[in-house]
């Protein structure tokens, strides 16, 4: 008795997973950043939280505009592979049919086989066949403007608001140490809730995002804390 197999596969999270992990991470990192080393630059807290606000705003707004150009210019490349491909197969039908199989000859179908899996799979959807094993492209993977913009902006939001929450709670003398603390604590469960949705190793993105965002806010901490003594 046969049983039916199911896969679960994680590839089609990828497009909103990255943005929303860059974004969420990119919040906490710039605005913690930002935070830090504007306290360590002067001795109260309300410029710390304005700077702070400001850049939540701002980086957000960033963000936004910078996945949608980004992956507009990702579509547009798509769409003028589509429309190329459209034109082919209106012109040179015999052609694409003999590219689609010998794709397929290339992965290891014998000739006969490839040719008739490319007569079928063009019977039902010729652009489909080639969008996908000519160009690389398929729902799962294919550029969302508006979609990697929104999450973007909505989680360096989401990632900002967790280091300015600090600065609303921390005495004034402890902001440096609290704000660092925290935004650590945040990457390193950014790190392992992104990991865990992407079927990746929870240890090793966790690793990668703390120590990097530790390092930014080392460096930033530092050159403020040069500015506020030099002025």
């Amino acid at each position: 008795m046969s049983s039916l197999h199911t896969e679960s596969h994680l590839i089609s999270r990828i497009g909103w997973l990255r943005a929303a992990v860059l974004g969420a991470n990119d919040g906490i990192v710039s605005t913690a950043s930002l935070i830090v080393g504007v306290a360590s630059a002067s001795t109260g807290s309300s410029q710390a939280l304005v700077a702070g606000v400001a850049g939540l705003v701002a980086g957000a707004m960033s963000m936004a505009a910078g996945e949608y150009v980004s992956v507009s210019s990702q579509s547009d490349t798509e769409n003028a592979d589509l429309d190329r491909e459209r034109l082919e197969l209106a012109t040179q039908p015999e052609s694409e049919r003999e590219e689609l199989a010998n794709i397929y000859v290339n992965r290891g179908v014998s000739p006969d086989l490839a040719r008739q899996v490319a007569d079928q799979l063009m019977a039902k959807d010729a652009l489909a066949a080639h969008a996908h094993d000519e160009l690389g492209i398929s729902e799962m993977t294919t550029a969302r403007p508006i979609q990697a913009a929104l999450t973007s902006a909505a989680s360096f939001a989401i990632g900002a608001a967790m280091p300015l929450a600090m600065v609303l709670l921390a005495p004034a003398h402890l902001l440096v140490w609290t704000v660092s603390a925290a935004s650590l604590l945040f990457l390193a469960l950014l790190g392992a809730i992104g990991a865990k949705a992407g079927g990746a190793n929870v240890m090793k993105a966790t690793l990668r995002v703390t120590f990097w965002g530790a390092f930014a806010m080392a460096v930033t901490a530092g050159i403020g804390a040069l500015v506020g003594s030099a002025i």
